[in-house]
């Protein structure tokens, strides 16, 4: 839960900066996406741990890592580690498909 106050939380703060920040459109393209997908996860990740699918959040949560930490630090500070979003996009995937199968395991 901590995790997902935490992503929640980041996703908020660096959406109030990419709307006050003039940057190219690009750059604050990427990061509107990367904050849409940092909110969205982090619900994601309360919902598996509320749920009891502990395996998918922390997949959520490695996947918010991966995936939008090398955006931001590309836009931010021209960091090139755009090669692991695609990681962090598997990781998601993954956690979507571990809360998936939770439901099934239930029954």
């Amino acid at each position: 839960m901590a995790s997902a106050a935490l992503a929640g939380f980041g996703a908020v703060a660096l959406s109030a900066v990419a709307s006050h920040m003039v940057m190219e459109t690009s750059a604050n393209l990427m990061l509107r996406d990367a904050v849409q997908m940092q909110g969205w996860h982090a619900l994601a990740v309360l919902f598996a741990v509320q749920s009891g699918a502990v395996r998918a959040g922390l997949a959520f949560v490695v996947g918010i890592i991966l995936f939008c930490a090398p955006i931001y630090a590309l836009v931010f500070f021209g960091l090139k580690f755009t090669f692991i979003a695609p990681y962090g996009g598997t990781m998601l995937m993954l956690g979507w498909g571990l809360l998936g199968t939770s439901a099934f395991k239930r029954r």
